[in-house]
């Protein structure tokens, strides 16, 4: 049986480099080229496009298989992705030209290169060699600061239009050597392409990296260069079981541009994950908001936007909240969002609350701190109030979800007694703080909501 009149898998098993396999002939190219070949067409309905694993037959990649007459493609590229959704998709006439129909010649192939992967499994396995597996985790950092480096240089910014590594070396204050090895590993990552000694943007760091572009996201993502240097100190704070700052003092060294990249982070993660947020609790008799470390007001503002009629009030510390401010007078909604500085921790609510909300905020925060809050919240709400905590929600043993788990050490190493935790301990809190019916409602993306409704 066939849902679709057409079933396409395209091999992209990467392989170590060096090592033939697919992707590195091009099968993402031709991944790509066949999705817009096939909307354009308006085949959506009709063809059902597969990414797959190693098929064996990696010399003569990129291999691509079209069900259902099992035709297989060998050595295409995105070039002939036209003919192939064309006239294969189409007339129902398969590209001659590029069809392998050598059985047996695949089917040695494909024995071959079984064969040949079993015994050097089996020989690195008695040689004691370390897994690729390992090996890539612990060389993960090398690719992410290569990234990270050239966003704090603004390279892709300086690169423009085009520019050699002597050009862009002035641009960025740097010298011209080392920044040719930078720019030449960014190529290798596939963020910079190089003609002759030319340099360029891809249209992917051009579109997200470049200031100026609409959709640059660089000062957000200085944040994650900041939490670099946070995690520098995990074996550390590992030892000492709280935050140990780079310097060793035990000193925070937060200033204006840290806070700035920060709350330029927090929107860059909340302006997608805050409408689903008002979709999934639903704005009926939701009257008055309290956003508690609000942060860009993204949550706030998503609230705003959908119901007219809700008032929202965002309490944040001192040196955010003109931060928020930018964020709300952008969006317009100024008249139904009231700013207030202040402490969670310290300051008293108000009461009359429909909601009260915590977004990617009790991480920060101590079991004991958070259950000051969710005590303090239960009195400031209204009948029928809800809490709302948004946050990484581990599973009973705190081994999973995996982003979960890497996050609470990312709290380890940023704050005092900060953590991720699970629901059994947000749902034990929230009946301890007076909340006698507790929810959990699932959303795209690694968060979820846990929510207490107050009789």
């Amino acid at each position: 049986m066939e849902p679709f009149r057409f079933h396409l898998f395209v091999c992209t098993q990467q392989k170590p480099e060096g090592v033939p396999c697919c992707p590195a002939s091009g099968s993402f190219a031709v991944l790509g080229a066949l999705d817009r070949e096939i909307q354009a067409r308006g085949l959506d309905n009709h063809v059902q496009l597969t990414t797959c694993g190693c098929m064996g037959l990696c010399d003569e990649g990129p291999v691509m298989v079209a069900y259902p007459a099992g035709v297989w493609y060998r050595r295409v590229q995105a070039t002939d992705v036209s003919e192939i959704v064309g006239t294969h998709l189409g007339d129902g006439k398969p590209v001659e030209r590029l069809v392998w129909s050598d059985a047996p010649a695949m089917k040695a192939m494909a024995v071959e290169h079984r064969d040949k992967f079993r015994a050097a499994m089996a020989a690195r396995d008695k040689a004691g060699t370390l897994p690729d597996r390992l090996d890539q985790m612990i060389r993960g950092y090398m690719p992410s600061r290569c990234l990270l480096t050239a966003l704090e240089l603004d390279i892709f910014t300086a690169v423009g239009d085009g520019a050699n590594a002597e050009q862009i070396g002035t641009r960025i204050n740097a010298n011209a050597r080392a920044a040719g090895m930078l720019l030449n590993a960014l190529v290798a990552l596939g963020l910079l392409s190089k003609s002759g000694d030319r340099y360029q943007n891809t249209p992917e760091s051009a579109r997200f990296f470049v200031q100026g572009s609409k959709d640059n996201q660089r000062d957000g993502l200085l944040h994650t260069t900041n939490i670099w240097h946070s995690w520098s100190t995990l074996t550390d704070a590992v030892r000492r079981g709280t935050r140990v700052p780079a310097d060793g003092t035990g000193a925070r060294h937060d200033n204006a541009a840290w806070t700035r990249n920060f709350i330029a982070g927090m929107q860059r993660n909340a302006k997608d994950r805050a409408p689903l947020v008002v979709k999934a609790l639903g704005t009926a008799d939701v009257h008055r908001v309290l956003d508690l470390g609000g942060g860009s007001g993204a949550y706030s503002i998503a609230f705003a936007k959908s119901y007219p009629d809700v008032r929202c009030e965002i309490l944040d510390i001192p040196e955010v909240v003109p931060l928020t401010g930018e964020y709300v007078r952008q969006a317009g909604v100024s008249a139904q969002v009231k700013l207030r500085p202040g402490d969670m921790l310290q300051d008293d609510f108000g009461s009359g609350y429909d909601i009260i909300m915590l977004n990617a905020i009790c991480h920060m925060f101590s079991e004991q701190q958070n259950r000051d809050i969710f005590r303090r919240a239960h009195q400031a709400l209204a009948p029928n109030g809800r809490l709302v905590v948004q946050d990484f929600i581990l599973n009973s043993d705190k081994t999973a979800p995996q982003q979960a788990a890497l996050f609470s050490l990312n709290m380890l190493v940023n704050t005092e007694a900060g953590a991720s935790y699970s629901e059994v301990e947000y749902a034990t809190w929230m009946k301890a703080a007076g909340f006698p019916e507790v929810s959990r409602i699932n959303l795209p993306g690694p968060s979820s909501l846990m929510v207490g409704l107050l009789p």
